[in-house]
């Protein structure tokens, strides 16, 4: 650090800002994660000079002896955790790494069954305000908020063959149950669809073997972010069967994309190597025991949650029902604390994206701090406390001191006090 801080003191200050900002608060957004010392080494490794067009074997610069060797450990352990015949781990994030896939697979204005944004899915699932859906036309699906967030399968069976889609396309960035993989696969064989899963949050759980594997099910490809549950660098990963390798990787390079980031790859190796070991097992479970435990804690407040519970890492907290609130300003209340969370849309939410009513919150980045069962419970009283008396500005002030004297004594991987 200190060749930044003699080279470019305002970006340093930064640095050191975030560092404090990390140590004293809790991340609770469910996509974000700390990376080990390892991976935040790779990331930050001599592989940031290499330009590496192509596939190992197969590269258009030369001097690519060392990169193929990262990138093939990287495509190896991929494979070996996701149980999948075929990894790509040159996306270099999750939604490159979703139009991957629809590159590979379709003609403009072909038609793709996914899940709705406002019940839990993402943005490059077909939402009309992105490039994909305007291109493609997706048919979305929703939930059913008022039974547990199930999905009526009978109803998307009737869609799917009213549509015929060439992709049935599953996964979420914001919906607290898993899925039955089963059900999407018996719907995409009944009108001849691929079967597509963004699994880009659960990724380290389903690596864990502590949720539902698409590949046990069948499915053709997976997708997965590889920073949030499997807690490495910012990029993505294409799984898929045999047969659609090369469709699937002439897609990426040089259908979309040009030289990878190797650095990047190199702490996905790194990261994916961290995620073989019996210690990563128990944190993908911890990190369930966790959800479910802050889950109930605020349910029996008579607090809102989409679903009424959660089978992973999230949930989604409806603060306008709760208290009156919309997610925008839980955000900015349980910010001056300490408590880092996301403003979020909920089902067929009334209210615009930017000012919606709910909040999500996920407890990967606490479990990878150590935070237990014990904690959760602290943070369940201190959110209800802000958002329930939000003009109290005393307790607020009390309450952060006491999430930043609990979190001081949690160490931040990668960070050193």
């Amino acid at each position: 650090m200190s060749a930044i801080q003699q080279q470019d003191p305002q970006i340093f200050a930064a640095l050191e800002a975030e560092k404090k900002r990390q140590m004293e608060g809790i991340e609770m957004i469910p996509s974000e994660n700390y990376v080990s010392d390892a991976v935040l080494e790779a990331n930050g490794s001599i592989f940031t000079n290499k330009y590496a067009e192509g596939y190992p074997g197969k590269r258009y610069y030369g001097g690519n002896q060392n990169t193929d060797i990262i990138e093939e450990v990287a495509r190896t352990r991929a494979k070996e955790l996701f149980r999948a015949e075929h990894a790509n781990v040159q996306p270099l994030s999750g939604s490159p790494m979703n139009q991957a896939v629809y590159f590979a697979f379709l003609k403009p204005g072909d038609t793709v069954l996914g899940m709705d944004l406002s019940h839990g899915g993402h943005l490059t699932h077909g939402h009309p305000v992105s490039h994909m859906g305007k291109l493609y036309n997706f048919v979305r699906y929703k939930t059913h908020p008022e039974n547990e967030g199930k999905i009526d399968f009978d109803e998307l069976m009737r869609v799917a063959k009213e549509a015929k889609p060439k992709i049935v396309l599953c996964g979420y960035t914001s919906y607290p149950r898993d899925y039955d993989y089963r059900d999407f696969k018996k719907i995409a064989d009944e009108v001849g669809a691929i079967t597509m899963a963004d699994v880009a949050h659960i990724g380290g759980l389903i690596a864990a073997n502590e949720m539902r594997n698409p590949f046990d099910y069948g499915f053709d490809i997976v997708t997965t972010t590889t920073h949030k549950t499997l807690r490495g660098p910012r990029g993505g990963m294409i799984m898929c069967k045999k047969q659609y390798a090369e469709i699937i990787d002439k897609s990426v390079f040089p259908g979309l994309q040009g030289g990878p980031h190797m650095n990047a790859i190199c702490a996905i190796a790194v990261a994916l190597g961290e995620a073989q070991k019996p210690e990563f097992k128990e944190y993908a479970k911890q990190v369930l025991k966790n959800s479910k435990f802050l889950a109930e804690k605020l349910m029996s407040k008579g607090i809102k949650l989409v679903t009424n519970g959660t089978d992973n890492h999230m949930m989604v907290m409806d603060t306008v029902q709760s208290f009156g609130i919309d997610g925008k300003t839980a955000e900015q209340l349980l910010d001056t604390v300490h408590l880092t969370v996301n403003k979020q849309v909920i089902p067929d939410d009334p209210n615009p994206p930017l000012k919606p009513s709910g909040i999500r919150i996920g407890t990967p980045a606490a479990t990878t701090r150590g935070m237990k069962e014990a904690e959760m419970e602290k943070i369940a009283n201190w959110m209800h406390k802000i958002l329930s008396e939000k003009d109290n500005t005393e307790m607020h002030k009390q309450v952060a001191e006491e999430v930043k004297k609990m979190c001081l004594s949690f160490k931040v991987p990668g960070i050193k006090a």
